[in-house]
């Protein structure tokens, strides 16, 4: 379905919980709402973004793998929206234990935060000493053979800027696609424009690369001779790419959010049980769609962990 811009609207984004084990500085985690929606009511919702014409469907938190149910929900939106694409984002340190029963669940696509390879500074920047958790959930999905497996990062200057190069290193020796993601200004940070560091800027430091194709939407893709993986750009601040964004976000009490950069976001659960109604207000929803946000006003987001990050 198209939104009033033109765009087609065909990527939904559910966060199923607020809940997080870790706390990175970026995301400003706030405490967790108490309201968690059900597999079952998950399954109604994604049955009905289906009938709107979503056909790729992300888990998303907080940490979707601290739901104990968390399989179960993902074969239930699985049953019921039957999406070409299924996926799951994590920050992984639950990923070795729950990747094989979320494979047979019906999840075929994988994301895992990783910001940096080094114990000392991952310890500082997620308060929890948890890198060979991490980087053994990552060593398990692919071992799995999920269709694809990613790497998100995102760099802060001055904090974990200094392992890009070890970063990189993963998409040359594994089938993986290492994506940088700008530092938006969530969760109130006070140096937040001193910590971003501009896609731009850092493309440069690897002049090795070249563009790639099989770009997925907001990602801008690059490879190297050699490399299994590819490196991909994400630049919500510096390259706005608003204009092609596809994707809504169902929150973990039952609201909708149409832009991760607006404050608008649309309670839907109460009619959750009239399958006509709640599919007329996910279509408002995505006329609502705003042109775009404005990060380079400053702009700060909510707390991540509130709005499906």
């Amino acid at each position: 379905m198209k939104d009033s811009y033109g765009r087609e609207i065909n990527y939904l984004r559910v966060s199923v919980t607020q809940r997080c084990n870790f706390r990175c500085a970026y995301c400003g985690a706030a405490d967790p709402d108490a309201r968690e929606l059900s597999p079952g009511q998950f399954a109604l919702f994604a049955a009905a973004f289906a009938r709107a014409g979503i056909t790729k469907i992300r888990l998303t938190g907080g940490e979707p793998l601290m739901r104990e149910d968390i399989a179960e929900i993902a074969a239930a939106v699985r049953e019921a929206a039957r999406p070409e694409t299924l996926a799951v984002t994590t920050n992984g340190v639950l990923l070795a234990q729950k990747a094989a029963a979320l494979k047979k669940a019906g999840v075929n696509a994988v994301n895992i935060s990783i910001d940096t390879l080094d114990g000392d500074c991952f310890r500082r920047m997620t308060g929890r000493d948890a890198l060979a958790a991490v980087t053994g959930g990552l060593e398990t999905a692919l071992a799995l053979g999920f269709d694809r497996v990613k790497v998100n990062t995102v760099l802060l200057r001055g904090v974990n800027d200094g392992d890009a190069d070890r970063l990189v290193a993963l998409a040359r020796d594994y089938p993986v696609d290492v994506r940088f993601i700008e530092l938006m200004p969530t969760g109130g940070m006070a140096d937040y424009r001193e910590r971003l560091i501009p896609s731009g800027e850092l493309l440069a430091r690897f002049p090795g690369l070249a563009p790639a194709p099989g770009g997925d939407g907001v990602a801008v893709c690059y490879a190297a001779e050699g490399f299994l993986g590819r490196i991909g750009f994400i630049s919500p601040v510096s390259q706005k790419f608003c204009h092609r964004c596809n994707r809504l976000r169902l929150l973990a009490d039952g609201r909708v959010k149409p832009c991760l950069g607006q404050p608008d976001a649309y309670d839907l659960l109460p009619y959750l049980n009239d399958p006509e109604r709640l599919y007329e207000e996910i279509c408002h929803c995505i006329q609502k769609k705003p042109a775009g946000h404005h990060f380079e006003q400053d702009r700060g987001l909510d707390p991540m962990n509130r709005i499906g990050g």
